[in-house]
């Protein structure tokens, strides 16, 4: 960002994003979850729309607000339901009154509305459509918001009303099946996608798949492990990727790359140990993450997804070297 006149500006919409997005996390109840749910949204518009005098920014930052709208109208419906149901949205008192107050029908309401709003936010489909476009931001807000933070909110908040998850298994099984889906679309488009940044878009979107399919099958501490691990490797590459732009003048047609390596060694060493990582070789992070989940799925019975799973994880390895040996 160095010598951007919106530089001020870039810090300031980065300062306030983090800060919303430390009121996420510590949020005691639905509502102040969803208050800042929403001031992440609008960071993410604004940084996204960060150079509105290209058109192609400011379109992708209204299809990141309007697709999200879409979600989490799914989520208000979700929280009203919740408060019809129970009379409060705090989690320590939803958590102790859902399993005597709710019936398996609206629990399985509940889950499945606020699962709505986890698909705005953390691009599942059908509402994935957004997070590609949102590679118009500067790669800095790529690395942080599109691969760390902001897109597992989705996960985290289905991780953390887990008790409700638990009382509706059918949620769980949709769950972990849209993020079956999700994985294997982003990891087609990926295989052939010749942009660096949305490579990355569709590898993000394809894990974020893998996180989903953690949560939905219960396995609560895989999917937010694999969450961990992958805000690590995935922000790494970004970064990477930046220094990659930035060595070829903004150019993000991998086509038109080749023998970086020895011209950029740092930037070619930190990009392998990323893409070892994200493949699931051993002893890297997400090995340990990514066989966490195929576990649970193969000792919970669910042996197709587990088989699916599986493949995705092939596939990721292959369209991450196939972006590395392009460079």
């Amino acid at each position: 960002m160095k010598g951007d006149p919106g530089y001020a500006r870039y810090y300031a919409f980065m300062s306030l994003f983090t800060a919303s997005m430390l009121g996420l996390v510590l949020a005691s109840n639905l509502v102040q979850l969803f208050l800042f749910w929403e001031l992440v949204g609008l960071c993410s518009y604004l940084l996204i729309g960060f150079w509105y005098d290209r058109d192609s920014a400011s379109d992708a930052g209204k299809k990141a607000f309007i697709v999200n709208r879409i979600g989490d109208f799914g989520f208000l419906l979700g929280i009203f339901t919740m408060v019809g149901a129970m009379g409060t949205v705090d989690f320590s008192e939803v958590f102790s009154k859902a399993p005597t107050l709710l019936t398996s029908a609206t629990s399985t309401s509940i889950a499945l509305l606020l699962f709505v709003g986890a698909c705005g936010k953390s691009a599942q489909f059908p509402l994935y459509i957004w997070l590609p476009d949102a590679m118009e931001g500067p790669t800095p807000v790529s690395s942080l918001i599109h691969a760390a933070t902001m897109v597992t909110a989705g996960v985290y908040m289905v991780a953390r009303s887990n008790v409700l998850y638990s009382l509706s298994p059918i949620s769980g099984v949709v769950i972990a099946w849209v993020g079956v889906f999700t994985m294997l679309l982003a990891a087609t488009i990926a295989l052939v996608n010749t942009d660096i940044k949305r490579v990355l878009a569709y590898s993000t979107v394809s894990q974020l798949g893998y996180m989903f399919i953690g949560v939905g099958l219960g396995a609560y501490t895989a999917g937010v492990f694999h969450l961990m691990t992958h805000a690590f490797f995935k922000g790494l590459m970004f970064l990477a990727a930046g220094s990659v732009m930035h060595a070829m003048l903004d150019e993000l047609d991998m086509r038109k790359m080749g023998g970086l390596l020895r011209k950029m060694k740092v930037t070619g060493v930190t990009f392998w140990v990323g893409a070892l990582a994200i493949s699931g070789i051993p002893p890297l992070s997400g090995f340990w993450s990514k066989d966490e989940i195929l576990a649970s799925a193969y000792h919970s019975g669910h042996l197709a997804i587990w088989a699916l799973g599986v493949i995705g994880a092939v596939m990721t390895g292959f369209y991450m070297f196939r972006l590395i040996f392009m460079i």
